[in-house]
């Protein structure tokens, strides 16, 4: 088995389109005989699938799954809704969901090699025999995160947006799942960039206030006023650019006569006690898919160091 050169591997992902280890294992395999290569990629289906890899896949499904104490939220894209409507997709997600859960995977490279949850091969076999074999379509396991702690999810029109909120309280999960719940359908609304006013980067703030003192340059009443006076009022402006955000201080989509911070209190007073939004996470499904691009040479040369 001898050592593959990266023109080897780029021109064997080039030709079937399989990813880069795929490649590199089938080229020292056969002692990087291309044709062989090819041959030996048909044999295990990954040809078969990689043919359509070049095809965007930014359909698909977004799924949130709590268990106990411990969540999942997951983005599988496919190329077209058809496909991600279908029983073999909907059954790969949940299985997916549940071998994140239980064998918790550092990244997806690192999932795929995990037995699905309730099967005897692998994620990335079943992927592979999915997409090749029965789907015919390009199917990508994009994200996910693994959550521990008290936590709720809300999953919007089938799919297409998934969140997942942590939260810290002292009170039972069952009794806070409902404002939980809330929470992740106000991001899931409003998608607000994020949670609190602590969040936003100093430079971000300076960027707003600059933009809102160049609008005082331009309103002849304000014009005039001394700077110091102009910033004080950008200061003051700045308030807006929170109010629409910071998802805790949102107008509430339930009740917009409170913020989102001020549902949360008036529940958490209402049940007995405290309960703070520690983290949101929020998928769009395909958001920034087709803006992807990947440096194929650097990608390869990292692979085979």
């Amino acid at each position: 088995m001898g050592k593959v050169s990266v023109a080897e591997i780029k021109e064997l992902m080039k030709s079937t389109g399989v990813g880069m280890m795929d490649c590199k294992k089938a080229l020292e395999a056969n002692d990087g005989d291309m044709d062989k290569a090819i041959e030996f990629l048909r044999e295990k289906g990954l040809a078969t699938q990689a043919k359509k890899s070049g095809r965007a896949a930014a359909e698909g499904i977004v799924t949130a799954v709590v268990n106990g104490n411990t969540g999942v939220l997951l983005e599988v894209n496919t190329e077209t809704d058809f496909a991600a409507n279908t029983d073999d997709i909907k059954n790969f997600v949940s299985a997916v969901a549940n071998t994140i859960i239980e064998k918790n995977p550092a990244d997806v490279e690192a999932l795929k090699a995990e037995t699905i949850s309730g099967g005897t091969t692998t994620v990335g076999e079943v992927l592979t025999e999915l997409a090749g074999m029965k789907i015919r379509e390009n199917i990508v396991i994009r994200r996910f995160v693994r959550m521990e702690g008290v936590l709720a999810s809300y999953i919007h029109n089938g799919g297409s947006i998934g969140v997942m909120v942590k939260l810290d309280t002292d009170l039972p999960a069952e009794k806070v799942a409902e404002v939980g719940k809330d929470v992740a359908m106000q991001s899931a609304a409003l998608n607000a960039t994020y949670i609190r006013r602590e969040d936003v980067p100093a430079d971000v703030l300076e960027h707003e206030k600059s933009i809102i003192i160049a609008q005082m340059a331009e309103d002849p009443k304000m014009a005039s006023k001394p700077d110091a006076v102009k910033a004080k009022i950008a200061e003051g402006k700045v308030g807006k650019y929170y109010s629409e955000n910071c998802l805790l201080e949102q107008a509430f989509v339930k009740d917009d006569k409170m913020t989102v911070q001020g549902y949360v209190d008036a529940e958490a007073k209402k049940l007995g006690g405290s309960i703070k939004v520690v983290d949101v996470i929020r998928y769009e499904r395909g958001e920034g898919v087709e803006k992807k691009e990947d440096n194929l040479a650097d990608e390869v040369a990292k692979m085979i160091k």
